[in-house]
């Protein structure tokens, strides 16, 4: 993998860490999020106009990504607001390629190799070790129905993203969940919410996605998948550092098997 590459993804997987942990210190998450949605549309608006093309065939596929993920986005806000980014986030994260690689083979559209298969098992302990013997069941079932809504998003976007370029694309589903969480949310608290760090979380957001753009022009897809997944061993880092949330040994070995199950399902 060129180094270039290598610093595009690891830049990637630092962004999407850091605009989560910075969603998860707001103290009104739901607005938080709200306002970080309606800067990500400003943000890729422009290039998404420059670089437009988008075929009548992707339009059911924007339909369903968008409703599944202001299903994601409100899962995501109400998760924070309830418990700790060191178990939401890798639990979300890890669990979601391991369901996508199961769901695709459920409806026979991939059939998984042993080396996914591995993945996939190590992927599990990973996320028991976080949870931890004692963990909070109602967070972790949390984070493993996000972790569907993820892998739901993402089948339909790899469909989706072969009818259209990324930036309008990604820019036509999110405007929809954009426009309609912050109406649920009401205006009120949207302008309340409306920071420096609330907008920094949406042009993070854009800016994760971006940059794992371009390293996949300079390395392989597996590779990309590869590195960003570290970002589930950064947010535990970034909760202990910067929450002062109590991860433990287990919790941070089991961020790291999650990563590393991941990474082995992206070469799978």
């Amino acid at each position: 993998m060129p180094l270039d590459a290598l610093a595009l993804a690891l830049g990637a997987a630092v962004l999407h860490a850091a605009w989560n942990l910075l969603l998860a210190r707001e103290r009104d998450t739901e607005a938080a999020l709200a306002v970080a949605l309606l800067a990500l549309v400003a943000t890729i608006a422009l290039p998404a106009a420059l670089t437009w093309r988008v075929d009548g065939a992707a339009v059911p596929y924007i339909v369903g990504s968008a409703v599944l993920e202001l299903v994601y986005v409100a899962l995501l806000a109400a998760a924070y607001r309830r418990w700790e980014l060191s178990l939401v986030y890798p639990v979300a994260r890890g669990l979601a390629p391991a369901l996508a690689l199961l769901l695709a083979a459920a409806v026979g559209a991939a059939r998984p190799s042993p080396l996914g298969a591995a993945g996939v098992l190590v992927v599990a302990v990973g996320v028991l070790l976080v949870r931890g013997a004692r963990g909070d069941l109602h967070g972790f079932l949390f984070g493993l129905v996000i972790a569907g809504v993820i892998a739901g998003y993402t089948i339909v976007d790899r469909y989706g993203i072969q009818h259209a370029a990324a930036g309008p694309y990604l820019l036509l589903v999110m405007l929809g969940p954009a426009v309609a969480y912050a109406l649920a949310v009401g205006r009120r608290r949207v302008r309340t919410a409306a920071s420096p760090t609330t907008f920094a979380v949406g042009a993070a957001s854009a800016s994760a996605y971006l940059l794992a753009l371009l390293a996949l022009r300079l390395a392989s897809a597996p590779a990309v998948a590869a590195v960003r997944e570290t970002s589930v061993v950064i947010a535990t880092v970034f909760a202990a550092v910067f929450l002062h949330e109590r991860v433990s040994p287990a919790r941070l070995g089991g961020a790291v098997l999650v990563a590393g199950g991941v990474a082995l399902l992206a070469f799978s």
